[in-house]
């Protein structure tokens, strides 16, 4: 059932925030996506490959996800979005995108990118990330910093 979960991208909504979402299903591309993202939001970018490959990226997505969603508030007090991709769902130019602007290697078996507002890549994790280590990294930008104050 879990990985049926998986699979199916289910996009997780918190009141009228979208936290977590699948690209898999929508018309505009991973670049675009980001791009409408930058100057606003934060980004964690989420890539795993799927089950069939007896990797253990699906099982990587599932904990990253589960444990993320532990933390609600936390995404929504620093701006951040997730956004999941499985491998065998991601299009061939947004898998070319990610190759060049990101550094996939397409046979990994899981990565996650955290992106900045201004659009660049703050860190990237070939595990799940904890939360408290997200935080952390996010609560140490100089942008983050100064939402703080207000």
């Amino acid at each position: 059932m879990r990985y049926h979960w998986l699979m199916s991208l289910i996009v997780l909504f918190i009141g009228q925030t979208l936290i977590m979402e699948s690209i898999s299903n929508q018309r505009k591309s991973l670049k675009a996506i980001l791009d409408e993202k930058k100057d606003h939001r934060r980004v964690l970018l989420l890539y795993g490959r799927d089950s069939s490959s007896g990797s253990p990226g699906q099982n990587y997505l599932i904990n990253q996800q589960e444990s993320l969603n532990e933390v609600r508030d936390g995404l929504v007090e620093r701006d951040l979005d997730v956004i999941v991709l499985v491998a065998s769902t991601v299009s061939e130019p947004d898998r070319q995108f990610m190759m060049h602007d990101f550094k996939l290697v397409p046979h990994e078996d899981y990565r996650g990118w955290l992106i900045g507002k201004d659009g660049g890549i703050k860190q990237s994790f070939e595990k799940p990330i904890s939360a408290d280590e997200l935080f952390k990294i996010i609560d140490s930008m100089p942008m983050r910093k100064q939402e703080s104050k207000h």
